[in-house]
């Protein structure tokens, strides 16, 4: 070799002389000038097409954003699908090239049967222990089919019992009480065989209609249907039964005809809808259909609140359930409410007008103050100041306007007391329903004004202590008026010389001992007061403790106030003076012409007092009293002496 050639170990190349040298030096500046340019062009590579990047990456960003329904339920959205699928063959295009992949060219990761390996090789080196495992590191992917499998049959998307299943149940609605109670498991009693549900004969079109027209045909022999099992013989009553009514029902072929026929068309016509709306919208991405059509039912959506107390969010407690409503414009507005309310039988107290009572009507609970009445034959609704037991009445309050024949429940306090539950021993105390909603209310009380006659006439009289002025007795000129013992009469003017007092005609003479009362009605104002329970703003500990406004007897109670008693109202002993009735006076000249049986015989004979009667009585004292009787005795021993000495002489 020349002295010019030069061995390259390294490469196991041969560099000859200077030239060769030279050329390489060139080409490696050429390189580096490659280089240069090709970082300035990369550097600015990322200013291209800035809005088409911009467009993309929000697409992607609104398409593959993960939501607790696509977690629950799995990918819904028909783009993420196909994407998903391209991943998965992906994957398995991979996994077929090459199990391992490494990372940087120096680590490996490990596959998922080598992981399991792993897995088993440290179970079986773990030291024996009666207490549970504790939980590793490593989650399930909830997103991979075979973990999905694991938790599908937990919603409703997965299957379900037969008992369970929402077509079996459909499918029970639709059939009569007969057909249901026939296809359920029942026992003979008599027996003790248990049979389990079966399905109903269904029509099998496969059979061929030989065999069927033979077996109508041919009619089963007593024999036959002795050895029917209980299956076979309901099988067989219940394709009779189908039979009859097909025939009774769809007489003219199955064609529905009458005030049916209209309600028939619109059902159709609603399910031919459904399904086209059904077709078009399969094919397009579940936002976009929401758009158009709506969120339908069984769709997790977010909800966002306006005007919230901030009570609200401090206390919120997540185990405790929300159930969130929707009101009409018109449910809205607040006004005077009648309802159709009746006593729960169950609750030990009435009710009294105007006392609070908490009322759950609708989507609302609300706190009120209700007035009772009954509505009379005349539409007249009569105010109540307690509520009957077992009748319905008429109840007005001022609260939320709610469509008719909304019900509702009423109780009076919604604490968890366990002294106030004991004593009321039920809490629901009235249930009813709205029956009309007005802007104004026509509650009537009924008042009695009394008088007393000062003055009578033959068929009139002037009343007093009914009115204080003249104007109220103009007010009534008119009216009505009665007497206790039931004479009818009117108001006709006013009384100049004492104050509130008139005259009245009646329609006989009435006495001064009469009262005369006058039936007049007043309106009665609802009160106004609509305070919504806020327990939810409470927090967990105060939840069950909400207390509202609290009645007149709670009150009372609490500050051990007893009402004043009522002199009038307390019972007396009853003093009645016997009545002295007059004899009974018959003229002379009736007296003669009665007969004698007839005639009075109870008077005295002689009218003149006897001179017994006029003698005072003389009390002596016990020493006259021996000397009267020692002059007594002295009287009778002389009277029988002579006696016998007059019966000596007539001897």
């Amino acid at each position: 070799q020349s002295s010019d050639e030069e061995y390259d170990e390294p490469n196991g190349k041969f560099n000859f002389g200077d030239d060769s040298n030279e050329a390489q030096s060139d080409a490696e500046d050429d390189d580096e000038e490659s280089d240069d340019d090709k970082v300035l062009k990369s550097n600015m590579s990322w200013k291209e097409n800035l809005a088409q990047k911009a467009r993309e990456a929000y697409l992607d960003r609104h398409t593959n954003t993960d939501n607790l329904m696509r977690l629950v339920y799995g990918v819904f959205s028909v783009q993420s699908k196909r994407k998903l699928q391209d991943d998965e063959q992906f994957a398995e295009s991979d996994d077929e090239n090459d199990e391992s992949e490494e990372l940087g060219g120096m680590f490996r990761v490990m596959s998922s049967q080598q992981k399991s390996i792993h897995k088993e090789k440290q179970s079986r080196d773990a030291e024996e222990s009666c207490l549970f495992e504790e939980y590793g590191g490593e989650t399930r992917d909830w997103l991979r089919e075979e973990n999905k499998m694991l938790i599908k049959n937990c919603f409703v998307t997965g299957k379900w019992r037969a008992s369970e299943d929402a077509e079996e149940l459909l499918r029970l609605d639709e059939m009569s009480d007969a057909d249901s109670e026939v296809y359920g498991d029942f026992e003979d009693l008599e027996t003790g065989e248990k049979h389990s549900a079966t399905k109903p004969p269904a029509d099998d079109n496969t059979k061929p209609q030989e065999e069927e027209k033979g077996s109508l045909k041919r009619p089963i022999s007593r024999v036959e249907e002795s050895n029917l099992t209980k299956t076979e013989l309901m099988a067989k009553k219940m394709k009779l039964k189908a039979q009859f009514d097909a025939n009774y029902d769809n007489k003219d072929e199955g064609r529905i005809t009458g005030d049916h026929e209209y309600y028939e068309e619109l059902k159709a016509e609603a399910n031919k809808q459904s399904a086209l709306n059904k077709e078009e919208f399969a094919n397009l991405d579940n936002d976009l259909r929401i758009q158009i059509e709506g969120h339908r039912a069984g769709l997790y959506v977010r909800i966002g609140f306006k005007n919230v107390p901030c009570e609200f969010v401090e206390n919120f407690d997540p185990t405790y359930p929300l159930l969130v409503g929707g009101l009409n414009m018109s449910e809205e507005n607040i006004g005077y409410v009648n309802c159709k309310v009746k006593k729960h039988r169950w609750y030990k107290k009435i009710l009294k007008t105007a006392d609070p009572l908490i009322i759950s009507l609708g989507w609302r609970r609300f706190q009120t103050m209700p007035i009772y009445a009954k509505i009379e034959d005349d539409m007249k609704h009569r105010y109540l100041k307690y509520t009957p037991n077992h009748v319905t009445c008429s109840m007005t309050f001022w609260g939320p306007i709610t469509p008719q024949n909304t019900g509702f429940l009423a109780v009076q306090t919604v604490q968890h007391n366990t002294d106030e539950m004991r004593r009321l021993g039920f809490r629901i105390a009235a249930t009813g329903c709205v029956t009309e909603v007005d802007k104004s209310t026509q509650i009537l009380k009924k008042l009695k004004l009394v008088g007393t006659p000062y003055k009578i006439y033959k068929k009139s009289a002037f009343i007093k202590g009914m009115f204080t002025s003249d104007l109220e007795v103009a007010k009534f000129e008119g009216a009505k008026v009665k007497t206790v013992s039931g004479i009818r009469g009117q108001i006709k003017k006013a009384n100049n010389k004492i104050a509130g007092s008139f005259r009245a005609t009646f329609e006989d003479k009435i006495l001064l001992s009469d009262i005369v009362f006058c039936r007049t009605w007043f309106r009665v104002d609802v009160p106004k007061f609509y305070a919504p329970v806020t327990s939810l703003l409470l927090s967990h500990e105060l939840k069950n403790q909400w207390q509202g406004m609290k009645t007149v007897g709670q009150l009372k109670r609490e500050k051990n106030i007893r009402n004043e008693a009522n002199a009038d109202s307390a019972y007396t002993p009853i003093k009645r003076e016997s009545k002295q009735f007059r004899p009974l006076v018959i003229p002379k000249a009736l007296q003669n012409a009665l007969p004698y049986k007839d005639k009075p015989k109870l008077g005295p004979i002689n009218s003149r007092p006897s001179f017994d009667s006029t003698r005072v009585a003389v009390i002596q004292s016990p020493h006259e009293q021996k000397i009267e009787s020692m002059l007594k005795m002295i009287r009778t021993n002389y009277k029988a002496k002579k006696e016998r000495d007059r019966a000596d002489t007539e001897k």
